[in-house]
């Protein structure tokens, strides 16, 4: 019977399959044995890569997933009497079903911003409580790079809310699911919008740029990390086989693999975008920055254009719909959705 569900989508990066160098790093790091739990070669590979990019001082450890790189990190450095400032759009907001409450008992306090950024005069009405007991005390703004809505922080944006940030006590966390794609965005170095930005700790995406699985939390103060392998572990995310995750980030931090991803998936994105814009009854909504392209569709055309090529709505009232590329995204991908699309809105 032939599978009627598309080669490839526009719902997420995540539904990407693996990059063939990192598939291969994979296969050679299964030969032979190597001690468990990240005493291995690969990892200390891995991990002077990582130092390579952000600094020999940086703090590296290796996780399975995203929402448990956000959750242990910001467990690292909370108590639960403090609070996360974050957009109302973040992935720690709406997409981790209540981890990082659960987990850190911090509250969360959401910003209402268009575009998923948060500028750092939307900080100053939460330093009220600071010092009064009957109030959660803020303790981390944290901000997704690239945002959810596809947009990047500039390293001047970054620099301004990590000022606000210390100079009232509080640090600044980066869920860098796509930093990789804002890096490549914005054609600067990772630790331009990182360490060089004030940023204090980063969940480092990988599953979203080329990898199977595996993400990193990135500490650039030693001191924030002192009893974080206790956390880790405790946290469920302590790989015992951790050589197959540091094998790929060796694959994607070696040549640049990680920027030549994240730079063709958002080429896909920006070609995307430009077809889209020529169809009169579509509207982009959102800049273009990384690799994701929001735009209003008609409502009744949706499900018709879904039955060939899955893709999100992300605003049910609106009809605003998401359309993510990949690092496996193709041109003639995008030139059989675009023409669909054609055909179904004529």
């Amino acid at each position: 019977m032939k599978n009627s569900k598309p080669s490839r989508s526009f719902a997420s990066d995540n539904n990407a399959g693996v990059h063939a160098r990192v598939m291969e790093a994979m296969a050679a790091a299964n030969d032979g044995h190597v001690i468990a739990y990240g005493d291995d070669p690969y990892t200390a590979r891995a991990v002077k890569l990582f130092r390579d990019h952000f600094g020999k001082h940086a703090e590296v450890y290796f996780v399975f997933g995203g929402t448990g790189a956000n959750v242990l990190g910001l467990k690292a450095v909370t108590q639960p009497y403090h609070a996360i400032i974050c957009a109302e759009t973040a992935h720690i907001n709406v997409d981790e079903c209540g981890a990082p409450e659960k987990f850190t008992g911090c509250k969360l306090l959401s910003v209402a911003t268009p575009d998923g950024k948060i500028r750092s005069e939307q900080i100053r009405p939460f330093l009220h409580g600071v010092g009064f007991e009957h109030h959660v005390q803020p303790r981390v703004i944290s901000v997704s790079q690239a945002t959810e809505m596809g947009t990047v922080y500039t390293p001047r944006e970054l620099k301004s809310l990590s000022s606000i940030a210390h100079e009232n006590g509080m640090l600044l966390h980066v869920d860098g699911a796509r930093i990789s794609n804002a890096a490549a965005s914005l054609k600067v170095k990772l630790r331009a919008i990182t360490r060089d930005a004030g940023v204090d700790i980063l969940s480092f995406g990988g599953a979203k740029n080329g990898m199977m699985y595996g993400e990193a939390v990135v500490f650039f103060d030693q001191n924030l990390a002192r009893d974080f392998k206790y956390t880790r572990k405790q946290g469920t995310h302590l790989p015992s086989k951790m050589r197959f995750i540091s094998a790929q980030f060796e694959a994607l931090l070696t040549n640049e693999l990680w920027r030549q991803n994240a730079e063709h998936a958002n080429r896909m994105a920006q070609l995307l975008a430009d077809e889209l814009r020529k169809i009169p009854q579509i509207e982009i909504t959102q800049k273009v920055e990384a690799n994701g392209v929001f735009a209003l569709v008609p409502k009744k055309y949706i499900p018709i254009l879904q039955k060939q090529y899955f893709f999100y709505v992300w605003n049910e009232e609106t009809s605003e719909v998401r359309l993510m590329t990949s690092f496996d995204t193709t041109e003639d991908d995008l030139k059989d959705f675009v023409d669909l699309v054609k055909r179904t809105l004529k």
